[in-house]
């Protein structure tokens, strides 16, 4: 949030900072935002280095996150850490998901590499877990979770979304991977969105 937009005040326009640069997710948060709510991006607030992700759970990567953007450059902020739980595969690939074929970060090497892990399982449960932290100006800090069951398909199929999307099924849904589904349909239900219900719940809470 920007520091002279705090949550308790009687201001209409509420600027908070995401702490990405990810189109993909900066997309999704704005089609959750209510009027009243501005998104701005690293790039936004002039923040071009990469944030450190050193933690071994979602909740310590997404403080981490939120909490260096809050102490470098002076705004409130929020960040999230996303994880893929596989059954199957003792909960992997979790904090690791988006390097879990390696430091390149490509989300096909991840997903071939999930396939062939999981190639000749019964058990193909998954959940998408997904942890934000708000730092907000004022310095404290709080965190809100969200989850969704699934599992993972046995062959990529949609072309919307990123990153597991094409591989992951919730259980909920009919059948469809979130990639074969429009970014409404995935806000309805999806990991992120009931994440990010929570703060925008408490944000609007602390904003009256």
């Amino acid at each position: 949030m920007s520091n002279n937009q705090q949550p308790g005040t009687s201001d209409q326009k509420l600027e908070i900072c995401f702490a990405s640069n990810n189109a993909h997710k900066l997309d999704e948060i704005r089609a959750m935002l209510p009027v009243g709510f501005t998104l701005l991006s690293l790039e936004d607030i002039g923040c071009r280095e990469e944030l450190p992700e050193t933690q071994d759970t979602l909740e310590g990567n997404a403080r981490q996150k939120a909490e260096y953007v809050r102490q470098h450059y002076g705004v409130g902020c929020f960040a999230d850490d996303t994880g893929l739980e596989v059954a199957a595969l003792n909960g992997e690939p979790g904090v690791y998901s988006a390097r879990y074929a390696g430091p390149q970060r490509r989300a096909e090497d991840n997903v071939a590499k999930l396939l062939r892990e999981l190639a000749g399982q019964a058990d193909r449960s998954a959940r998408f877990r997904t942890v934000v932290a708000l730092a907000s100006a004022d310095g404290s800090l709080r965190e809100f979770e969200g989850a969704v069951e699934g599992y993972i398909t046995e062959q990529p199929s949609g072309s919307a979304g990123f990153g597991y999307d094409p591989v992951f099924a919730p259980r909920e849904g009919d059948g469809r991977t979130f990639a074969e589904m429009s970014s409404d349909e995935k806000n309805q239900i999806s990991h992120r969105a009931r994440a990010v219900a929570g703060l925008l719940a408490f944000l609007n809470g602390n904003k009256e």
